[in-house]
């Protein structure tokens, strides 16, 4: 809460350290003011896109939308509140200390990025205490941009009753107005101006400059006579500093990103993008390196152990009828691979939210070698689309649909997993089909394993879950960005359901004996695989729903 004071009655001692009545202006009165309030708005806008820049960047980086949110926005307005209090301490030196503050906001804010990334980069794998160096820091950053922001308010509200005295009621309104609006301007010029045109490094880097440049150009340039000389040489000093600090950030940038994505996926990138929809990199794939493909920094598939990974995922369905078969995901095409490998299939549909991954698939040279071609088969189809938006609208049913998407732990996954998606899911099946389910993996995560289990059952589909190991040590495929080979889960988890099949006995565990021969799978392997997954089950655990998802860890 603010705690505006009251004009000062005529004659009375002015607060504003020996500046007697109002501030005398280089303008008339009502262009001063809209100037103040200009420099709310900007401020605003400024200060909400560090806030997002820090939730975004937050959650690419560390994982878990909704718990990078809360945490940022808990506790920004915690040191919003605690900035305001000290605010009070620089009433009596209001420009000097308005311009001090935007300095420091716009170093700290236009900075936060880079040092994230470079935390997570460089001392992401060194285990102990440093593995979470991104969270402490993330926590920091809140804070500090927390404190700064919550000083401008009372100092803002001091600078525009020297422009003009009015009540307070008045000048609270004025200023939250214009405040609330730039909020609303910076909220979203950041998704649709600077995350897509410049990148969150360079975009928090321009956002600093502006804050640096409005907040010393109002002090400067409209209170400067209420400045000492030496305040005023301080203050362009300071400004010019930070914004050669920006400027040289924003000039190297680009060789930093290059040397970061290095540091965090080793020195064989072969192609970074950004998609639209995330981050992905390729890497290897040739002279005899193995290929691996990341999403948002999470491997995807890795050119070891991925045909273990996706026969597992693949062969196991197709026990049975396969004329028509639907891939939720799977945008590597290399679900499609395996699917291709039965000379039943007449028909493949793929639904894929991310078109560049599929036009990386297609046009790759690694990848599409890898994959077989298989989106050269006139027999696959290509729908980009939200899976569950897609399935809403399903045109027809199919014999198995193979969900091939990313770890429920990813927030933006959750719906994916729910109750409602696999009803969905059981709406498409014709009688008798199958459904495959990547699950995640069972031995670090089986509480996250055992709720898509129980979600699936609930849904109307009995269940057989299984399990086979062998991931390429190093790297997390999960809801975790890349980690050391000390924290990569090393197995992954699949359940298999059947629409007809009475209820609580599931569908049959086994392999096509007339289909392509897997080259790491046999029935007594899947056997062995799905007694092991059931020695871990936790029993008793709720569905998860979309409106009260389970997939915490």
């Amino acid at each position: 809460m603010i705690d505006p004071h009251a004009p000062a009655p005529p004659g009375a001692p002015p607060p504003w350290g020996g500046v007697q009545g109002q501030a005398r202006l280089p303008v008339r009165q009502g262009t001063g003011r809209f100037l103040v309030l200009a420099g709310v708005f900007v401020c605003a806008a400024c200060g909400l896109v560090y806030e997002l820049e820090l939730v975004a960047l937050a959650s690419y980086l560390i994982g878990d939308s909704v718990t990078q949110a809360s945490v940022v926005l808990s506790v920004m307005v915690f040191a919003m509140g605690i900035g305001s209090l000290a605010a009070k301490r620089l009433r009596p030196r209001a420009a000097a200390g308005f311009g001090a503050v935007e300095a420091a906001l716009a170093l700290v804010g236009g900075y936060s990025a880079i040092a994230l990334y470079a935390a997570f980069a460089w001392t992401g794998d060194w285990g102990g205490a440093w593995s979470d160096g991104s969270r402490y820091l993330l926590v920091a950053f809140s804070l500090t941009i927390g404190l700064l922001i919550g000083a401008e308010v009372p100092l803002l509200m001091e600078l525009i009753q020297r422009v003009r005295s009015q009540d307070p009621g008045g000048a609270v309104a004025d200023l939250f107005a214009a405040d609330y609006v730039g909020a609303l301007v910076g909220g979203l010029a950041f998704p649709f101006l600077l995350l897509p045109w410049l990148g969150q490094l360079t975009g928090a880097l321009l956002t600093g400059g502006v804050n640096a440049l409005v907040g010393g150009a109002l002090v400067l340039g409209l209170f400067r006579k209420d400045l000492t000389r030496r305040a005023r040489w301080a203050l362009v000093v300071a400004n010019l500093l930070v914004l050669g600090l920006l400027a040289s950030a924003a000039v190297l940038v680009d060789d930093f990103e290059r040397a970061a994505r290095h540091a965090v996926y080793g020195a064989e990138v072969r192609v970074a993008l950004q998609t639209g929809v995330q981050e992905v990199v390729l890497t290897g794939g040739t002279h005899g390196r193995p290929l691996a493909l990341f999403l948002d920094g999470r491997l995807r598939v890795s050119g070891r152990d991925e045909r273990r990974y996706h026969e597992a995922l693949v062969h196991p369905a197709m026990n049975g009828a396969h004329a028509r078969v639907l891939i939720l995901g799977g945008g590597d095409g290399l679900a499609a691979r395996e699917v291709l490998r039965y000379p039943g299939v007449r028909h493949v549909d793929e639904v894929e939210l991310d078109a560049g991954v599929v036009r990386l698939a297609r046009q790759d040279p690694a990848l599409s070698r890898l994959n077989g071609h298989a989106y050269d088969d006139p027999r696959v189809r290509v729908v980009t689309s939200d899976a569950f938006h897609w399935l809403r609208g399903a045109p027809s049913t199919y014999d198995v649909v193979i969900s091939d998407l990313p770890d429920p732990g990813i927030t933006a996954s959750t719906k994916l997993y729910s109750q409602e998606f696999y009803g969905l899911v059981r709406r498409v099946l014709a009688p008798g089909g199958r459904l495959a389910v990547h699950a995640g993996p069972v031995a670090s995560r089986p509480r996250i394993f055992w709720t898509i289990d129980t979600t699936i059952r609930t849904a109307g589909l009995p269940t057989v879950p299984y399990r086979v190991g062998g991931r390429d040590s190093g790297f997390a495929a999960g809801p975790d960005r890349t980690a050391g080979a000390s924290f990569a889960p090393h197995d992954w988890g699949f359940v298999l359901a059947s629409r007809t099949e009475p209820s609580g006995t599931g569908p049959p565990l086994g392999l096509d004996p007339g289909g392509p021969r897997p080259h790491t799978l046999t029935p007594a392997a899947l056997a062995a695989d799905a007694r092991a997954a059931s020695r871990t089950r936790i029993p008793g655990l709720p569905p998860s729903t979309l409106v009260h998802p389970r997939y915490a860890d």
